[in-house]
């Protein structure tokens, strides 16, 4: 049984490897759309800059994550696990089709799924925690659609002296801080999701690791209150390479196809965004960054006229947010149930 925790946790790095390649888009879409960057500078830029959250970032979404949202007591392997397959498989889903929904949400909901595959809808604990999450399905793009469509008007009011080939002069040294900004933010808050699995699992699983010695005698963690800093840097590093690597179907739809950019425009939707990120992250709450973006990008597409922006996309979109909580976490109860039938724990 220690070992399929081990593999576990392995699969768990994955779906974090799986979340920064599914959601790099949310970093690089507005750089590469304005052409700031070539993709693969985009994508190397992003990737440091997630990173980089590791050391001045904070835990409190990998303790909501980990220990806000579901009874601990019911939580095994096989929860853990069923939780991560549903969640991967939506995610793949979503990739395909070129359909920026949430990562982050699409855990959550796997983890959900999985619980009550187990032990009923008793298993999830209705509380604070999951009234912020569903509350900022819609939260998150408004606030990032009225900060991007703020920073975008009062950048028109500030520069609108110049012509457009000045303001891109500005703009596009301003939109490398506005996307690191952005990536920071997103590293800042995605990674602790995988963070409050892999520390669910090991808590739960601390029975099978108080007696290991070596390098196994790591995961044993008695509790939520301190997270040992090898599982932040293998999140961290897990994002990261998937960032680096990215999801080119989505950067596609993110970067042009919702409306089009200009640098001061990618500058406005990326800070707007990055601005409700790390309003999310300070209060714990594991917010969508997928959500964040794409509202703030329609917020600035909105300053223009409301058809400069392509509803018709932005509705699909919308649609894959409201399905993702419930399809993950079908996905997820079949895959505990196949799960349970072959792994008696």
């Amino acid at each position: 049984m220690v070992w399929y925790v081990v593999a576990i946790i392995g699969i768990a790095f994955l779906f974090d490897f799986s979340n920064g390649f599914h959601d790099s888009a949310n970093s690089i879409a507005t750089i590469v759309g304005t052409r700031v960057l070539s993709p693969l500078a985009a994508v190397v830029w992003a990737a440091f800059f997630n990173f980089a959250a590791l050391f001045t970032g904070g835990v409190a979404v990998a303790k909501a994550v980990g220990a806000g949202m579901i009874d601990q007591s019911i939580v095994d392997p096989n929860v853990i696990l069923g939780a991560l397959l549903g969640a991967i498989l939506w995610n793949g889903i979503t990739w395909y089709y070129g359909i920026p929904s949430s990562s982050s949400h699409a855990l959550i909901g796997g983890y959900a799924g999985s619980a009550i595959a187990k032990a009923g809808f008793g298993a999830v604990t209705w509380g604070q925690k999951w009234i912020q999450t569903l509350t900022f399905i819609v939260v998150s793009p408004l606030v990032g659609f009225l900060a991007g469509f703020a920073l975008m008007l009062s950048c028109y009011w500030l520069f609108q002296r110049l012509n457009s080939a000045r303001v891109d002069r500005v703009f596009r040294p301003a939109q490398l801080l506005s996307s690191a900004m952005l990536s920071y933010s997103h590293g800042g808050n995605d990674a602790q999701k995988t963070m409050g699995i892999v520390v669910g699992l090991l808590v739960a699983s601390k029975g099978y690791f108080a007696t290991q010695t070596g390098w196994l005698h790591i995961m044993y963690l008695p509790d939520f209150r301190v997270i040992p800093r090898w599982i932040e840097i293998c999140a961290y590093s897990a994002i990261s390479l998937g960032t680096l690597f990215g999801g080119w179907r989505i950067v596609h739809t993110m970067g042009s196809r919702i409306t089009k950019l200009r640098p001061m425009g990618g500058f406005a939707a990326e800070t707007g965004g990055a601005i409700a990120i790390q309003i999310a992250t300070h209060f714990g709450i594991p917010v969508s960054t997928t959500h964040t973006i794409t509202g703030s990008i329609v917020g600035v597409g909105a300053t223009k006229r409301l058809s400069a922006v392509r509803w018709g996309i932005a509705g699909r979109i919308v649609w894959a947010w409201v399905l993702t909580i419930p399809a993950a976490a079908l996905m997820s109860m079949a895959s505990y149930l196949l799960l349970a039938s072959i792994v008696h724990m």
